[in-house]
C-alpha cells in the first residue's frame, strides 16, 4: 500500500519509527516531513498529506503531533480528506468500518509507539463496511 506520513516536531520521533517499520513491511512510503524535532508549525507539513490523499496519490494518510488534535483539523480541511483521531486499536477500527477515513491523526504524547502501531496494523486492516460514503459536508473556507 501507497502510505503518506507527516508530523510537526512533536511526532517526529513516532513518525520515523512508523515510517521504518511500514517500510520494513512493504509499503510504500511518501514522507511529506517534518525532517527534524526542531520546533516547526504543523500545518506546513501535515496538509501536503492530507491533499495526497485527497488527490489519491497515496492511499492512505498518517499524521502526527503531540497530541493529533491540531492535525486532525489541518487534516480534515482539505476535501477529500476524511482524517480520523485515534487512540487506541478501537477508534481506528470503527473509523475505518463506520466513517471510511482515508488517513489518521495520532499524538506521540498520547500513545506510545506499540500502540500506534496496533492502531496503524487495525486502520491498515479495516474495510469500510458501506458501499458509499455519506456527502462530505462544504467547509466554511470552500
Amino acid at each position: 500500500m501507497k502510505i503518506g506520513i507527516a508530523s510537526d516536531h512533536a511526532g517526529f520521533d513516532h513518525k520515523e519509527e512508523l515510517r521504518t517499520w511500514l517500510s520494513s513491511l512493504g509499503h510504500d512510503v511518501v514522507d511529506y516531513g517534518c525532517f527534524s524535532n526542531e520546533r516547526t508549525d504543523y500545518p506546513t507539513w501535515i496538509r501536503p498529506c492530507a491533499v495526497a490523499v485527497a488527490n489519491g496519490e497515496v492511499e492512505r494518510g498518517i499524521v502526527l503531533g503531540g497530541s493529533g488534535n491540531g492535525e486532525a483539523i489541518v487534516a480534515n480541511r482539505v476535501k477529500g480528506c476524511r482524517c480520523g483521531y485515534c487512540f487506541n486499536e478501537e477508534t481506528a477500527y470503527l473509523t475505518r468500518l463506520h466513517n471510511d477515513a482515508n488517513c489518521i491523526a495520532l499524538g506521540q504524547r498520547i500513545v506510545s509507539l506499540e500502540m500506534a502501531k496496533k492502531i496503524v496494523e487495525t486502520f491498515l486492516a479495516t474495510d469500510f463496511e458501506g458501499g458509499r460514503h455519506v456527502p462530505r459536508i462544504k467547509a466554511i473556507d470552500e
